[in-house]
């Protein structure tokens, strides 16, 4: 049987009440993603948390009993909880209470597949708990005071905190090393020259769906939130035939925990590296405005905004209404719709992002020595070759090349 649960929410003076309900119907939605079934829902208007329980004493009360009357066996709040909110609460309802922080750990920690993955989401775990390992302790003695006063508790604490810290650094070192490799493995796909383009949005909005689509990928493609967690690289072929590299990527959420967006630093180094970014928007979503701001403000966060971005709004298929689509696309100038299952659209995506690297690329002229191949299948290998011209003794190459191939063959380069 699921685990039941209750939701806590709370309207604070910068939070309009529409927003509270959004968030939680998403804080639902991710509940029972990690297998749990949402009894009640309890939301308070508040200028600001409150120290002891963050909602208040008596809406505190009201839980306890609403934990009794509905036999739930937890309680998740919309917002993360100072250690001593979720100590205090824990003792007043007898029930494991969580924040989104946590629940967002936990579906993690149950999709991680890679070992990079795994290594990522444990160090996030331990970074929430080291704060709040007092809370763990709390059924020991604890004194304070000089040398000689410190009860079990107090000891047991330290060595848990150590224990905790070796931990971490033992686990970012680790990360490193998976970094390092990742790098190995990246300048092997770069020697081609081939334009790297990153899937970037809202999870579930159809990435790994896209990655699928464009590329005839196999990537885990599910309607659920936080599906695939590591990074799946694939090659796609543009109109031109052009190939450039596709990378699908974690997907966002708003309230993503900052220890999440540290730990996956090494995964989210392929959107750092990415000449263009691809925004995948889900435009059945009721939501999707401020989805896209959500991501939006990570993608600031990360110091990738100022990017060349391509806005993808997907799952047309699900909308009624094409005027709505229509409206979509002329207000997101530069933007496409698609639907990434029945393929509608993906022909005017591989244009929109062929125009796109063309932006981001130098068009050249060449004149090769019929000795010189290997320069002529470099170029081949990571340009877009728009001519070709065998003669008596030389080849003329016309072709769309990355700046730095350009200075590197400028020695044969036609100046018009």
């Amino acid at each position: 049987m699921p685990e039941k649960t209750i939701l806590v929410g709370l309207e604070q003076a910068d939070t309009a009440h529409w927003q509270l309900l959004d968030s939680l119907e998403e804080l639902g939605q991710l509940a029972k993603t990690a297998g749990a079934e949402v009894v009640e829902v309890l939301t308070q208007k508040l200028e600001r948390p409150t120290a002891p329980y963050y909602i208040g004493k008596g809406k505190a009360e009201e839980l306890a009993q609403l934990c009794k009357q509905y036999q739930a066996t937890s309680v998740i709040f919309d917002d993360e909880l100072t250690p001593a909110q979720g100590r205090n609460l824990e003792q007043l309802v007898t029930r494991k209470v969580i924040d989104r922080t946590q629940l967002i750990l936990d579906i993690f920690a149950a999709r991680a597949r890679s070992r990079e993955g795994r290594l990522q989401v444990e160090l996030a775990q331990l970074q929430y708990l080291l704060p709040r390992l007092t809370r763990m302790w709390g059924h020991l003695s604890r004194q304070s005071g000089g040398i000689g006063t410190r009860g079990p508790g107090e000891t047991q604490l330290e060595v848990d905190r150590r224990r905790v810290q070796e931990k971490i650094a033992r686990l970012k070192e680790e990360l490193r090393g998976v970094r390092q490799i990742r790098s190995t493995q990246r300048e092997g796909r770069l020697r081609r020259h081939w334009p790297l383009a990153s899937l970037v949005g809202y999870t579930n909005a159809g990435k790994s769906s896209l990655l699928n689509a464009l590329t005839g990928a196999d990537a885990l493609a599910e309607n659920k939130l936080f599906a695939t967690l590591d990074p799946t690289t694939r090659h796609c072929l543009l109109p031109n035939h052009q190939k450039i590299l596709l990378t699908d990527t974690v997907g966002f959420i708003r309230k993503l925990p900052h220890t999440l967006v540290e730990s996956f630093k090494a995964t989210l180094e392929e959107v750092e590296l990415a000449e263009v970014l691809l925004h995948v928007v889900d435009l059945s979503h009721p939501q999707y405005e401020e989805q896209i701001e959500a991501v939006t403000k990570i993608l600031k966060e990360l110091h990738v905004d100022q990017k060349p971005m391509l806005l993808i709004f997907n799952k047309i298929d699900q909308l009624r209404h094409s005027a709505f689509v229509e409206a979509q696309l002329a207000r997101f100038s530069g933007s496409v719709a698609i639907s990434a299952t029945s393929g509608v659209g993906l022909e005017q995506l591989r244009e929109a992002l062929q125009q796109l690297l063309s932006q981001r690329r130098v068009t050249r002229c060449y004149q090769l020595p019929l000795e010189k191949s290997a320069v002529l299948a470099e170029i081949h290998a990571c340009g877009h070759v728009k001519s070709l011209s065998y003669l008596e003794d030389h080849v003329l190459v016309t072709a769309e090349v990355p700046a730095e191939f350009a200075k590197k063959w400028e020695a044969y380069e036609i100046r018009q």
